[in-house]
């Protein structure tokens, strides 16, 4: 038998909100969870993330692993052939 008065009371319908709203319940140790972030508007589970691409690293990790997207690999073609364009009329004005 477990001691008397030692256990905290237990909600077992505790409400979980966020944004003032209710988002869950669950059981807790407290009767209201006011929470900023949970699964329904975190952007790892709503598919919303965002890459932050600091100094090309996501990209040179896509093309060095082949997972570049179509979309990328044209832009990238585009942009090659601009430096590539670029530098050949600086060679040729030298």
């Amino acid at each position: 038998m477990p001691k008397k008065d030692i256990h905290p009371q237990w909600y077992p319908d505790a409400k979980v909100i966020c944004n003032g709203e209710v988002v869950m319940t669950t059981g807790s140790t407290q009767p209201e969870i006011h929470v900023d972030v949970w699964s329904g508007n975190h952007p790892f589970f709503t598919g919303t993330q965002k890459i932050l691409d600091t100094e090309g690293r996501v990209d040179r990790f896509m093309r060095k692993y082949g997972m570049a997207s179509p979309d990328n690999e044209v832009e990238q073609e585009t942009t090659q052939s601009k430096k590539n364009n670029s530098q050949n009329s600086s060679k040729k004005e030298l």
